[in-house]
């Protein structure tokens, strides 16, 4: 069976206790950086072996954890933070698994996107989640404006290195419209920011920006 467990997002109380069970039991997690990992598995006192999966050994090291589970081992596969398939190279080994008719069952938990959604107090019955924008200023405005055609609640992911340029674009493209900035989600400074983009950005511009963020439009 491969057991896709979803991992804490901040606070390393946020695992189920069911995710626990199967990471006590299985014979091998697959991680997308174990020494990350390893920091759950030993606040839980769990000794089951890791190895790597990641964007860059994704093929090779899927061909391995198939063989794994073709010999009747189970596999959990985590990532980082939150659900494995989502925004990371999880995938590969799930659609592999699918191809070849192995179980897979999924052990639901904590997930950024679905927080910040919540604690924005936006529409959620439609929503879309847009993960991380484009790098480069002029593929990430164009991506905006076809966004903004939408009438849904629009989620993103940000980096700290790049929060200061998207709320600038957001800001040249909507200045009216009241969105909210969630910093840390679970985590000792957890922050929720709601306001104007330009009013946002004001405040983050004065203290050097810091963690993960989530725009909640």
């Amino acid at each position: 069976m491969l057991y896709i467990v979803a991992t804490p997002i901040g606070n390393l109380g946020d695992i189920t206790l069911r995710g626990l069970e199967v990471l006590r039991g299985v014979d091998m997690i697959a991680c997308e950086d174990t020494r990350h990992t390893q920091i759950l598995l030993s606040h839980y006192g769990i000794k089951a072996p890791t190895t790597s999966f990641f964007q860059h050994n994704r093929v090779t090291k899927a061909e391995y954890l198939l063989r794994l589970l073709k010999e009747g081992k189970d596999v959990a596969l985590v990532s980082d933070a939150g659900m494995p398939g989502v925004l990371d190279p999880g995938y590969n080994i799930i659609n592999l698994a699918i191809a070849s008719g192995i179980g897979i069952t999924v052990i639901p938990g904590a997930t950024a996107f679905v927080n910040a959604l919540v604690l924005s107090g936006k529409p959620a019955h439609k929503f879309i989640f847009e993960g991380f924008l484009p790098p480069r200023q002029g593929s990430r405005i164009n991506r905006l404006t076809e966004l903004g055609k939408v009438k849904y609640t629009v989620i993103l992911y940000e980096s700290c290195h790049r929060i200061l340029a998207t709320l600038g674009d957001i800001n040249s493209l909507w200045p009216d419209k009241e969105i909210v900035v969630c910093r840390e989600l679970t985590k000792k400074f957890e922050e929720v920011k709601r306001g104007r983009a330009c009013a946002i950005l004001q405040e983050l511009k004065r203290q050097k920006p810091r963690g993960e963020f989530v725009i909640v439009i």
